[in-house]
């Protein structure tokens, strides 16, 4: 698939920011501001004030001599960044793959999604259109590379829209501050009398490097697409995601299922080409307000049946509120695992058997109560009672060992022991009585102990002596003495309860 990409540019960011914020400075000239070395000096300047004469690096007290009522903010640090990268999340409802491109642009990687919105010409216009709307006064143009994009977009006068290997042609008329150039260089080229990328475009490239360094000869590769250049996204490029535009803001709870199902039946048929099955899922529903609207779902083991993992998102479609629309639906597999040819005829229900079953059922349950709900354990190799078993990731999973029956264990063990009060006989027995929680336990019947050690290869420490009570009422506890008495009073705690 050839690469495509947009640059956008926002000729006045951070001021039309404020003006979204306050209107009413709209056609009102004033200026960002930040203290340089004992002076007030401009940091960024509304259209209004520009037409006064006013721009970025200049100095406000002389500003204000050339133009006494203007207004003057403080400039935030760091405000663009998070302008920007607010931006760059709003854009993913074009692309999977947004950047930002400080102090004053984006970079999206829109390869392979200018169709669903009928080409690139209405998908360009789209973009533009909402960000205007939103009160940015932007740029931008989509090329074959990243340079050419950034180029067109701040110094293009023709069709924001390079078409396809055309890189070289549009380049030539542009002056060399297109190509992302250190000031220095620029400065260098001026007085030599290149003004125009095509004035030395074909110059030998030894003879470029010896006057202007690598960095030209980098920068004019990349636009040209002979070097590559990486974006860095601001979020992590999912695998699997499907995506689907609608041609009017969706309202109701019907659409959003019907385009959820064809969500679902794009990814799955796309996994079963992989032979992998969906773990967790996230569906994502982008209003036109720019907010972002989103549920998940987990499975306990790998499945791309559309019916089940339609069930599950059902549950949770209430939650969506789309308010005045939603015009992009996605849906993201952040994760999957393989899936069995057994597993895969159980989906179909052509064997027989109750694994898949049990994993739709909890799974249902997960979905109404929560994911946290449910789990599974499986024994892990320690002895340390709190450290002796594991959370299981699927149903799927094996036990590496197998749970101790040697010695008596609670059915209930609490996560982590709790201090009591015990009176004892005399060291090494089992306590008389004991006090947990304001309430006091006379000992019937004792049995152990049973010493546990950690190991010594994760943690130091003293080991522990095991008693298993039972009190008056016949109700059985797990405790132990953290130490001996031999050096001092040892602590008690309770760890467990037998049924």
């Amino acid at each position: 698939m050839a690469k495509r990409f947009i640059a956008i540019w926002f000729r006045h960011l951070t001021t039309d920011r404020i003006v979204r914020s306050k209107p009413e400075l709209k056609d009102v000239p004033f200026v960002l501001t930040a203290s340089e070395r004992g002076r007030m000096v401009i940091t960024a300047a509304n259209l209004a004030a520009q037409q006064k004469g006013i721009n970025v690096n200049m100095v406000v007290a002389d500003c204000r001599a050339i133009y006494p009522t203007l207004q003057v903010f403080d400039d935030k640090p760091g405000q663009a960044e998070k302008l920007l990268n607010a931006l760059a999340e709003w854009c993913m409802r074009y692309t999977p793959v947004a950047a930002v491109d400080l102090p004053d642009g984006l970079i999206l990687d829109v390869s392979g999604c200018a169709h669903l919105w009928g080409g690139e010409r209405p998908y360009l216009k789209d973009i533009i259109t909402k960000l205007r709307g939103y009160g940015y006064d932007v740029r931008a143009a989509i090329a074959d590379t990243i340079g050419t994009a950034w180029a067109i977009s701040r110094f293009g006068l023709v069709s924001p829209i390079v078409e396809p290997c055309n890189q070289m042609e549009v380049l030539l008329p542009l002056p060399p501050a297109a190509l992302r150039l250190d000031p220095l260089i620029l400065e260098r080229l001026d007085k030599l009398g290149l003004h125009h990328i095509g004035s030395f475009i074909n110059m030998p490239r030894k003879a470029l490097r010896r006057r202007f360094g690598q960095t030209l000869l980098s920068r004019l590769e990349q636009a040209l697409g002979l070097e590559y250049e990486a974006l860095q996204p601001i979020q992590p490029i999912e695998p699997y995601q499907e995506r689907l535009p609608s041609l009017e803001p969706i309202r109701t709870a019907t659409g959003i299922e019907i385009a959820l199902k064809q969500l679902l039946e794009k990814l799955c048929l796309r996994l079963a080409k992989e032979n992998k099955g969906v773990r967790k899922c996230v569906f994502k529903c982008y209003r036109v307000d720019g907010n972002v609207q989103q549920i998940e779902i987990g499975t306990n083991q790998s499945s791309r049946n559309v019916k089940h993992l339609f069930k599950l998102f059902e549950l949770k479609i209430g939650a969506i509120a789309p308010a005045l629309g939603i015009e992009v639906f996605t849906i993201d597999a952040p994760i999957v695992e393989d899936i069995s040819v057994t597993q895969d005829a159980l989906w179909d229900f052509t064997e027989g058997g109750n694994g898949t079953a049990i994993a739709e059922l909890l799974d249902r349950i997960a979905g109404k109560l929560g994911e946290g709900t449910i789990r599974r354990y499986l024994p892990d190799e320690h002895y340390w009672p709190e450290r002796s078993m594991k959370i299981a990731a699927s149903l799927a999973e094996k036990p590496e060992t197998g749970w101790r029956t040697d010695m008596p264990r609670p059915i209930n063990l609490l996560p982590q022991p709790e201090t009591i009060e015990v009176t004892v006989p005399m060291p090494d027995y089992p306590p008389m009585l004991f006090n947990y929680k304001g309430v006091l336990h006379t000992v019937k019947k004792a049995d152990g102990p049973e010493r546990i050690e950690q190991e010594w290869w994760l943690e130091h420490g003293l080991y522990r002596d095991y008693y298993c009570i039972e009190d008056e009422k016949g109700v059985r506890y797990w405790l132990f003495r953290l130490g001996s008495y031999d050096s001092g009073e040892p602590k008690w705690f309770i760890h467990g309860f037998f049924a």
